[in-house]
This record gives structure tokens, sequence and C-alpha cells, in this order.
């Protein structure tokens, strides 16, 4: 006959059959931290790339006027041609932001989705 137990003390628990072995929640997860420094570096390089270049175009405007007047081929002064090239380093900026998402920041971000819903599921059937 087993001892008797108080009426108020905790049932003892019985071994689970299996279990899954314990992992850190989502939040404090390394691929986290990962994918937020992609995310970082995709930001900067984009931003320096369009910014980078206009902060040339203005400094070349204030610092050198001549050479900025100065012209090239057909009479085209310099700092009209350097600022027409804005828009085309903005289209640079943009595919450097997209090409790094696809490349980098994306298949991360797929493989933290993939074992986000892994969890869920194994949460949902315990």
């Amino acid at each position: 006959m087993p001892p008797a137990r108080p009426p108020h003390a905790d049932p003892v628990p019985e071994p689970a059959a299996h279990r899954a072995p314990r992992r850190d929640a989502l939040g404090h997860h390394s691929d986290l931290r990962v994918l937020r420094s992609a995310y970082r570096w995709q930001r900067r390089t984009a931003t320096l790339t369009a910014l980078g270049y206009f902060t040339l175009f203005l400094i070349l405007s204030a610092y050198a006027p001549g050479f900025m007047t100065g012209t090239l081929a057909d009479g085209l002064p310099t700092g009209l041609a350097l600022a027409l090239l804005q828009l085309p380093v903005t289209w640079l900026a943009i595919a450097l932001y997209e090409h790094t998402a696809r490349r980098h920041v994306d298949p991360l971000a797929d493989r933290i989705r993939k074992e986000a819903e892994l969890d869920a599921r194994r949460e949902a059937g315990r």
C-alpha cells in the first residue's frame, strides 16, 4: 500500500512519452539578431549610396563652383550632368536594396517564419 499523501499536495507529474527539446522563445532567438543586422546593413548600404552621392553633389556645388560650371561635351555644364545622374544613382540604390533583400534578408526571414510555424504547430499539438 503506497503512503498516503495529504489532499493539498500537488500531484506528481506523469513522465511524458515524447517531448520536444526545450528551446528559447523566438524573441531571444539568434536568427532574429542575424536578421536585424542583415536588414540594418541593407538599409545603410542603400541609404549611403543615395545620400552619399547627393552630399557629394552639394559639397561640389558649394566648394568647387569652377568645376561645377565647367562644360562637358556640347556645352553641358558639369553640375547639370551630375544633377541628372542623381536619378540613376537613386535607381541604383533601390536596385541594391532589392538585391540585398533577396539575397540576404528574405532567406533569413523565411527560415524564421517556418520555424515559428513549426513551433506554433508543436504548441497546438500539446
